[in-house]
């Protein structure tokens, strides 16, 4: 047991260390451009993030349906296959970002900037976007280092710390996978 805790401190540690790198690479997108070669063209990874997202969504409910029937073996492939999406995910949305202009919800004729006519166009439907999209990225933020840390409680066997964790984890990394799609399906008009 005490070398089971060892190890959780030191994933605990990688835990964080992730995340801060995460977190730096994710507030740096914004502000970083890399250009891409001539005739390189990322757009098609908008579309790949809503699939991945959806699929993680859809393996987390798989996840939590094998736990439910008690088979420890499946829901741990499930959270597998989810965390490997996520990661799959992330390194996608991060080179996207990196190399790809900002699109703009309600930016009708893609000037990168949405003017009050626009605003006007979009109506009350840019607030509700705005607010999924910002409940989505702040969940996601928060969310990232607890998925991690429940996951190393359930590796090391710290079983009933890992039932804690997950009752309020799961369905925050649910709401996140969910609300991925369904922000760039609101988006994808101005594409």
């Amino acid at each position: 047991m005490e070398k089971n805790l060892q190890l959780a401190r030191r994933m605990n540690i990688g835990a964080w260390i992730i995340t801060g790198a995460v977190l730096l690479l994710v507030g740096l997108m914004r502000q970083v451009k890399i250009p891409l070669p001539e005739g390189w063209d990322f757009s098609f990874l908008a579309p790949f993030h809503a699939t991945v997202n959806a699929l993680t969504a859809v393996v987390l409910l798989i996840a939590y349906y094998f736990i439910r029937q008690k088979n420890v073996k499946m829901h741990q492939r499930m959270i597998y296959v989810a965390i490997g999406l996520s990661v799959l995910f992330l390194l996608s949305y991060v080179a996207y970002h990196f190399t790809t202009p900002e699109t703009l919800f309600g930016d009708i004729n893609h000037d990168g900037i949405v003017s009050p006519e626009e605003k006007a166009a979009v109506g009350s439907t840019r607030t509700v976007y705005l607010l999924l999209l910002l409940s989505h990225i702040a969940l996601a933020a928060l969310i990232l280092p607890f998925i991690l840390f429940t996951f190393i409680r359930a590796y090391t066997g710290q079983v009933e710390r890992h039932r804690k964790m997950a009752k309020w984890v799961f369905p925050i990394w649910l709401y996140v996978a969910v609300t991925g799609p369904i922000v760039y399906y609101m988006l994808m008009p101005y594409y």
